[in-house]
């Protein structure tokens, strides 16, 4: 029989895909007392889910200033993707030669998926298009079996960044993107290592690209954030 949800369980689910979503953009305040309102709860889970989801990097907080979405400098940024290069394409390597024919199957379905969800046009749906690339690239670090090199990468990773990469990208790097996802499983029907991990690493490159641009414009803006209930902060 499984346990019961708590209110702080349900805050934290809550809030962790409101962020993940981008319907809570960088450096949202989050009161808690806001927060308590929209979730219908008291503040106490909020406390505690914003307390969980500082330890995932989701939410910073600050003594005597309270919490906001997390936010990335350029510098950050670089060292995330610096990483990513580092630990994602030796991975998806090493998963070319113990990936079996369900798995190619497998990962083919979600490029699939990624691509028709993902598209620019009138049904794009980039809320789902998030979960189907993370599913996807967390079957291929799944195959490759490294424990050492997959808890690195996994350290490295933000999933706020990850989902702020689609909302920032444009059509064409979009495109781009979704065309690598469909190209990996290519390469590993054909059993080619490198191939996969050529393609990985110009998957990073691209999303490095378009996140570091859209620091670079967020840096030169001044932007009031809004708080949870849409009044700015």
């Amino acid at each position: 029989m499984s346990e019961p949800v708590t209110s702080a369980e349900r805050a934290v689910g809550t809030l962790r895909e409101v962020i993940l979503s981008g319907e809570l953009p960088a450096g949202a305040r989050l009161g808690e007392a806001e927060l308590a309102e929209r979730l219908g709860v008291s503040r106490t889970p909020v406390r505690e889910a914003l307390s969980r989801l500082a330890a995932e990097g989701l939410v910073d907080i600050v003594a005597n200033r309270g919490a906001r979405v997390a936010t990335w400098t350029v510098e950050e940024l670089e060292g995330v993707f610096e990483l990513r290069l580092l630990l994602e394409p030796q991975l998806t390597s090493l998963a070319v030669p113990r990936a079996t024919p369900e798995d190619a199957d497998a990962l083919e379905v979600l490029a699939h998926q990624m691509f028709e969800v993902g598209c620019p046009g009138p049904h794009q749906d980039l809320d789902s298009l998030v979960p189907l690339n993370r599913t996807f690239h967390e079957r291929l670090v799944t195959i490759a079996d490294h424990a050492a090199l997959a808890g690195a990468l996994a350290s490295a990773i933000h999933p706020p960044i990850v989902a702020r990469n689609f909302h920032a990208y444009d059509g064409p790097a979009l495109r781009r993107s979704l065309g690598h996802h469909l190209e990996i499983v290519t390469a590993l029907r054909a059993g080619d290592a490198e191939w996969a991990r050529s393609v990985m690493a110009a998957h990073i490159c691209n999303a490095r690209a378009v996140m570091l641009q859209a620091a670079r414009d967020e840096s030169t803006a001044d932007p009031t954030p809004a708080d949870p209930t849409g009044r700015p902060s």
